[in-house]
């Protein structure tokens, strides 16, 4: 078994749609890079520490329990966290994760996004989205 660490572009998506309609510049539209995302097949989404949270500006949805290594504990879900990843970007929901613990990219944003994780080769496979060989699928 590998493990798989990434770059990560994050961007409040609120901003992105608040600089399109003129509201606000586009230097004010907040965003991070965050190098050593540990990718993470345990964890289902978005998962970022709360200084990532603040400083990205992301609104509070709600508060949830969460299953950890360490038992059960309650923690927040934030909104509009666009993701870049491989080139593709997607919009998802972000997981607040106590004690400032690194951040960790889990399996619904990777599904989403068609990216597959080579562990052999302990990399990130971009599935095609082209042709009959797209992972996009409506059955």
């Amino acid at each position: 078994m590998g493990k798989i660490i990434t770059t990560l572009t994050i961007i409040n998506r609120a901003d992105q749609s608040a600089a399109s309609r003129g509201y606000i510049p586009e230097e004010e539209v907040r965003s991070l890079t965050l190098d050593n995302v540990l990718v993470d097949t345990g964890a289902t989404t978005l998962c970022l520490p709360s200084d990532a949270i603040a400083q990205l500006g992301l609104e509070l949805l709600k508060e949830v329990d969460v299953a950890t290594a360490n038992g059960f504990s309650k923690t927040k879900i934030f909104r509009d966290a666009s993701i870049v990843l491989e080139g593709r970007e997607g919009t998802f929901e972000c997981l607040e994760l106590p004690g400032g613990r690194d951040p960790l990219l889990g399996v619904i944003p990777l599904e989403a996004l068609g990216i597959e994780l080579d562990l052999k080769n302990q990399q990130l496979r971009v599935l095609p989205e082209q042709s009959i060989d797209t992972y996009l699928t409506i059955l």
